[in-house]
């Protein structure tokens, strides 16, 4: 199965995925979507260059392992040989001596233990010998699987630039077939994912048999209890490697073969990690790029593969390795180590690409890819803040991802903080009038109470009471003014009165009747609803009617009661004087509604009074000045004709201007006030 046919060897643990995005960042082939926050690897356009497996500090992307198969091998009757990769150095920092390594690796049960490093010792010779062969063709290294996926996959317009040489672990495994056989099976060990890929390339079959990293070694190590106390030290099989233990440091091939940076005058650029491939292939693409071998790697140095559990420091690595092979090519058996390189000098190491196009379309518009910045809140190259939050390095390109479907409007930062912003002040705003109608409803819960309870005490009062009224007002009638009981029957004849309009005021509380509705006209209203209000010179009367609307549908009678009671209370809040403001206009939550303002500068309602100002007999006027009953009934007016009623007051001058609004909404509409 070839690696263009199946390349799942890296996938996310959905549970650990965090909307970091660093991984679409660091991915050279951006083969990452972001469905619902969460990262997807997208199959056909992976490289396994393991990018995103190294930068991912939650672990939450994860790449196959292979050791159940490989256990399964070494059981097997065939004879099973493990190639190390020469960064091996660079992974086991912790063991001084190679020999016990070895000595590890075969105590797993492998029959031979060889180094990739002489592989890659050949495939050096082949590209040397390409090179001065053939001057005028430019070449693209191919030691690096990740490079040749990428190549495939993202620019197959130069795929005929790709060195027909096949990798290391390719070379060593041919000679290792040549050396013992054709059914000798061959694992890989390695920092790299992608060789998991290149060994089951249709052209390679029956080479490589498994590919595991030094991450999956470990732990096959642990498993078996493993230690550099418990083994015998070994030496590597035939054939021993010389300089070819440096190949995985960048530059490493040229040091090989001896190759220099300014081979072919100079013309030999050596480039490494995902920011420097993808622009050295671009260039080169474009044409503004010229040399004769660009020698690329796709992480760091293999010495910094994905498959490497070693979290020491990068040039300490690189040292080690390079401290390795001087160590072997010290020891090295230099008659040996010739005639291996001459018996194998003349396999054959060629090998074909097949180009597998996963560019997306680039005929999207300026129209489109605008459309999509506007909604970013992106209106001008001055919004463009290219950031990099999104895992994108421009907002342009972040907007083409999108475009794409491979991306989302929320991976942008600038843009979800405004939308939080946004979202934070509408909650705000829905939590205030949340508050706001929690204490409407328990308010009229209230009044529903009490409203019951007054109207069972007028009723029964009433009857007495009218008996009461009745006979004090014929004995009233029946004694001289002069009378020395007149006075007494007087004063009872009034208190007997007072009482009965106190029962009125609570049956008009309690009472459920229609209202009698019609349209009226807003300044008529408002003009009837003054007459019966004596207005004090020392107060300044405004009235200010910002609507278009002429009438509005109400009961014309209690509507006046509603306003002159409200323009009252409001001229007796301000004794020293002061302005009473009343003002019409529409409705902001309704088209048809009106909303009508009686606002005064006087000394203001306090916090405490302004919870209970609605309930019955409750008064902050003087005794024998008012009945406490006023504000209710308004309230029941308000709301028989299906209206709201709202106040906002300071009586405290430290928090700005003493005075108090009441706010009287309406529907306007006579179908609404007569719905159920």
């Amino acid at each position: 199965m070839s690696l263009q046919q199946k390349n799942e060897f890296i996938y996310t643990v959905k549970d650990r995925c965090k909307v970091c995005y660093t991984c679409v960042r660091e991915c050279p082939a951006k083969a990452i979507r972001i469905v619902n926050g969460q990262a997807e690897i997208i199959t056909e356009r992976c490289i396994a260059c393991g990018n995103c497996v190294k930068v991912c500090s939650r672990d939450a992307k994860m790449f196959s392992f292979s050791i159940d198969r490989v256990k399964k091998l070494i059981n097997s009757k065939d004879k099973v040989a493990a190639i190390i990769a020469p960064s091996v150095a660079g992974e086991f920092i912790d063991i001084s001596d190679y020999q016990t390594l070895v000595g590890m690796i075969r105590a797993l049960g492998f029959d031979y233990v060889n180094e990739v490093a002489f592989g890659a010792e050949l495939v050096a010779d082949k590209f040397k010998e390409l090179l001065q062969k053939d001057q005028k063709q430019t070449y693209i290294s191919t030691s690096c699987p990740a490079i040749v996926s990428y190549v495939e996959k993202h620019h197959p317009q130069i795929i005929k630039s790709l060195a027909p040489i096949v990798s290391p672990m390719i070379a060593t495994a041919k000679v290792l077939h040549e050396m013992h056989g054709k059914d000798l099976k061959i694992v890989f060990i390695g920092p790299c994912i992608a060789k998991k890929g290149e060994a089951m390339l249709g052209q390679f079959k029956d080479l490589v048999h498994e590919v595991i990293s030094f991450i999956e070694l470990r732990r096959m190590f642990d498993e078996k209890k493993i230690t550099t106390e418990n083994i015998e030290p070994s030496e590597f099989d035939q054939p021993i490697a010389g300089k070819g233990s440096v190949f995985p440091i960048s530059g490493g091939m040229l040091q090989t073969v001896d190759l220099e940076e300014d081979f072919l005058s100079g013309e030999i650029v050596v480039a490494e990690g995902r920011q420097d491939i993808i622009e050295v292939l671009k260039e080169f693409e474009e044409g503004y790029l010229e040399a004769k071998l660009f020698d690329l790697l796709c992480c760091n140095g293999c010495i910094n593969g994905p498959g490497m559990s070693s979290r020491h420091q990068f040039f300490l690595k690189r040292k080690n390795i390079s401290n390795f092979a001087k160590r072997q090519f010290d020891r090295l058996d230099q008659e040996d180590w010739e005639k291996n390189k001459e018996r194998f000098s003349g396999l054959k190491l060629d090998r074909y690409f097949i180009a597998d196009d996963q560019r997306y379309p680039s005929d999207f518009t300026d129209v489109q890819i605008n459309k999509v910045k506007e909604k970013l809140g992106i209106r001008g190259q001055d919004d463009e803040l290219n950031c990099t939050a999104c895992g994108y390095d421009t907002c342009h390109e972040h907007a083409v991802a999108i475009l794409k479907g491979i991306a989302e409007t929320e991976m942008c930062l600038p843009y979800t903080i405004d939308k939080l912003h946004k979202y934070i002040s509408e909650l705000d705003v829905s939590n205030k009038k949340l508050a706001s109608t929690q204490a409407a409803l328990k308010q009229s819960e209230k009044l529903a109470s009490m409203g019951q309870l007054a109207a069972g005490i007028a009723h029964e009062v009433n009857n007495p009471l009218g008996i009461v009224i009745m006979y004090a007002h014929l004995l009233l009638d029946e004694i001289e003014p002069d009378s020395p009981l007149y006075k007494d029957l007087k004063l009872i004849v009034d208190q007997a009165d007072r009482c009965k309009k106190i029962v009125g005021g609570l049956l008009n509380f309690a009472r459920k009747s229609k209202v009698n509705i019609e349209e009226i006209n807003i300044r008529t209203l408002i003009k009837n609803s003054l007459k019966a209000v004596v207005m004090p010179p020392n107060i300044d009367l405004k009235i200010e009617v910002n609507t278009l609307k002429q009438d509005i549908a109400c009961d014309h009678d209690q509507m006046v009661q509603v306003f002159s009671n409200l323009a009252k209370n409001a001229v007796d809040a301000m004794p020293e004087g002061g302005e009473l403001h009343i003002k019409v206009e529409d409705d902001k939550n309704s088209s048809e509604g009106i909303v009508f303002t009686i606002k005064d500068t006087g000394t203001g309602i306090s916090t405490d009074n302004m919870e209970r100002m609605f309930e019955p007999f409750f008064t902050t006027k003087e005794d024998g000045k008012g009945t406490g009953l006023g504000l209710p009934i308004i309230y029941g007016i308000v709301k028989m004709h299906k209206g709201n009623i709202k106040v906002e007051s300071n009586n405290n001058p430290d928090k700005g201007p003493r005075g108090t609004s009441f706010f009287v909404s309406l529907p306007g509409v006579i179908e609404e006030i007569n719905a159920n």
